[in-house]
Order: structure tokens, then C-alpha cells, then sequence
């Protein structure tokens, strides 16, 4: 490492883990292997990873959903796609191959990939393809790292690999918070939170937050009938069901938050909504 990183600060920033020794040793180990030596970068990856494994608990994908929540996060797999959520809800496996069927390397839903490769580690490595990819790297095969990914050490390097082929540290160098959490997330889903992390480990680590360099994420319009990630970012501020979808109901929830906030209430997400949405 190029700077001292040191046990108790590893116990700061995983506050609240009983596991920190392990981690520490790990982070030790894969960190510098992967060049994220600096304060810069290893604070921007800590942050990223906090964020997305709740402080380095969950290392496997949750997929216990609910019929209503199958519908409304999976809507193209089962509402829109002719399944029944009831015959799926609560049943993780059976999510898992049908989700991830045909998809990321997959095989069909008959072949149990879905399942087998669903997500693991601290940034969620998930399907067939992307466990061969990392497994090259290590010289193991996509199902020898199944087990690998569920250790602790495993977790962390698959997440260091994910970082470093998507060269996420020369975003880490501008401190460019935004930037990072597209390349991990594919939006700016949970953002204040990420950039809460990346403050307080940078304050931990001894470096300096520099908000000149933090752009902010620029999104277009947004009217019924828009799809994508920024829908999704929008309708997680909002507060509800973050499919992607403008639809009906969002289109209700725009307008109805429109009214309370003392805006026009056409249901189009244009600049002013967003500015206020975004507060």
C-alpha cells in the first residue's frame, strides 16, 4: 500500500462487522494486488463496496422476493412475461433460474445456472459468464469459483477484479464519486449514501474531500413512456417500485409529488422537478 493503512482504521470503516480481522487481512492481500493503493482508491472502492454489501455483510444476492415484489422488480419476467408470481414468491431458486435464464452466460431455466450463479461477493459477481472471466484470472474454472466467491477473501477479489477491468481507478484518482457509482451500479441508484462512505473513509484514511470534482449526473426529460436507468433513479426518489418503467403509475406518483411540492403537475419529470426531486 502507499500510505498506512492500518487495523483500527479497517475496524472504522467496517464498523459494526465482527469479522474485521479477516477483512483486514484480505484487503491487506487483494488491494495492492489490484492497485487500489492510494487513499483516493481505496476509499472510493471501500465506499462502493459498503454501499453495496451492506458494510461488507452480504455476500450473496437476496432473491426471497415476494409476489408483489416479483412483479413490480422482475415485471418483464412475470407480470408482463406470463408467470405467475404466486407460484415463485419466496422461492429463491426458482427466481434465480428463471431471472437469469438464457442471460449473462446462462444456460436455459431447466439448466439451474440462474441459481448456481447468482450473485456473490461484495460487488455482486453474477452469472456463468462473468465467473469464467474472473476464474481465468485465477486460474479456476467458473464452477471452482462458486466456492471461492463465497469466502471472504474470494468475495473481496472478485470485487477487486470487477474494479479493475472497468479501470473504476482513474475515476477513484478524480474522485469522481458519480463516475464510480455508474461503473458499479449502472446509475446513481443509492448515491448520497455512497457518497456519505466515501467522505467518512477518506476522513478515516487521512485524505481530503475535494466536491469540485464530484460533477453531478445529468438526466434529460423524462415523460411517460421513458425507460432506463434514469427512470429507475428517478422512481427510487420518489419512493417507489424502481423497474425502470415510466408508466401509468409513475406518471400518478410524478404528478401527485408535483402537487404537494408546489409544482406544475404534468406528470413530466423536466428540469425544475428534477432539481427539486434531487434535493
Amino acid at each position: 500500500m502507499k500510505f498506512d493503512f492500518t487495523k483500527e482504521m479497517c475496524a472504522e470503516i467496517l464498523h459494526g462487522n465482527t469479522k474485521v480481522d479477516e477483512w483486514y487481512e484480505a484487503l491487506c492481500e487483494m488491494l495492492p494486488k489490484y492497485e487500489i493503493d492510494t487513499v483516493d482508491r481505496a476509499a472510493g472502492f471501500l465506499a462502493q463496496c459498503a454501499h453495496e454489501s451492506l458494510n461488507f455483510r452480504v455476500l450473496e444476492e437476496n432473491l426471497n422476493y415476494s409476489a408483489k415484489a416479483l412483479d413490480a422488480v422482475f415485471g418483464k419476467y412475470f407480470a408482463r412475461g406470463g408467470r405467475d408470481a404466486n407460484e415463485y414468491a419466496r422461492q429463491p431458486e426458482k427466481i434465480a433460474n428463471v431471472t437469469y435464464a438464457n442471460r449473462i452466460g446462462n444456460g436455459d431455466t431447466e439448466s439451474g445456472d440462474g441459481w448456481r450463479f447468482r450473485g456473490r461477493g461484495v460487488i455482486q459477481l453474477t452469472g456463468r459468464a462473468n465467473y469464467a472471466d474472473f476464474g481465468k484470472t485465477i486460474n479456476m474454472t467458473a464452477e471452482e469459483v462458486i466456492p471461492y466467491v463465497s469466502t471472504i477473501k474470494g468475495a473481496l477479489e472478485s470485487a477487486c477484479w470487477y474494479w479493475d477491468t472497468r479501470k473504476i481507478n482513474a475515476m477513484a484518482d478524480e474522485q469522481d464519486i458519480v463516475g464510480m457509482s455508474k461503473k458499479v451500479n449502472g446509475g446513481t441508484i443509492g448515491l448520497e449514501d455512497r457518497k456519505k462512505h466515501y467522505k467518512h473513509f477518506l476522513d478515516v484514511l487521512g485524505g481530503n474531500f475535494d466536491p469540485s470534482k464530484t460533477p453531478a449526473p445529468v438526466v434529460g426529460i423524462l415523460r411517460k413512456g421513458a425507460k432506463g436507468q434514469a427512470v429507475a433513479d428517478m422512481q427510487e426518489k420518489l419512493g417507489i417500485a424502481a423497474d425502470g418503467d415510466f408508466g401509468p403509475g409513475t406518471e400518478k406518483a410524478v404528478m401527485e409529488w408535483q402537487a404537494k411540492n408546489g409544482l406544475v403537475a404534468d406528470g413530466i419529470v423536466g428540469p425544475k422537478t428534477l432539481a427539486k426531486l434531487m434535493e
